[in-house]
């Protein structure tokens, strides 16, 4: 039963690796997780994040985000809800919006952008980071960038977690 599970989707996989995009959301039962991707143009992220236990070049340590945060040089991006925000704190700096409303929200005008979640609109060429509490919705907002053609996009994967941990520490 195994083997014929793995011979469907052989085939599969290669050839969305070829094509290099994933042009809907998709998901493949592989092993014991699964492999899930919302559009993704990028075959380094889609195999970085689901097929190795590589750490890709787009995590950001807590280090680099406060030199981010401090020097203005990105655009960081809070998927939690505003009652996370509200019961847990916040990352100074951050713009709050909810992981259902990143692909809607990446795609309004500058102007209703700021409008509806207060912060600046991020370009497709700006450096954006996401973030969450531990980590694991900042990593679909950074799929979700990665479809609509955000270049310079990294995840925060600590998340706030990490960030009040290190906060206490200073």
């Amino acid at each position: 039963m195994a083997l014929r599970s793995c011979w469907r989707y052989s085939g599969l996989v290669p050839r969305l690796l070829w094509r290099g995009t994933v042009q809907s959301v998709a998901s493949f039962p592989v092993g014991r997780g699964s492999v899930s991707s919302v559009g993704c143009k990028t075959t380094e992220l889609l195999l970085c994040s689901r097929f190795t236990s590589a750490t890709p070049n787009n995590i950001v340590t807590y280090e680099q985000l406060r030199q981010l945060l401090t020097a203005r040089n990105a655009v960081v991006i809070d998927v939690r809800e505003p009652w996370e925000l509200r019961d847990f704190g916040s990352i100074p700096g951050t713009v709050n919006v909810p992981l259902a409303q990143v692909n809607t929200a990446l795609q309004l005008s500058p102007a209703e952008f700021k409008e509806k979640y207060g912060g600046e609109m991020p370009e497709r060429t700006d450096t954006v980071v996401f973030t969450c509490l531990a980590g694991i919705r900042s990593k679909n907002a950074l799929i979700a960038a990665v479809s609509l053609g955000y270049t310079d996009v990294q995840d925060y994967s600590g998340g706030w977690k990490d960030w009040e941990k290190n906060e206490k520490e200073m």
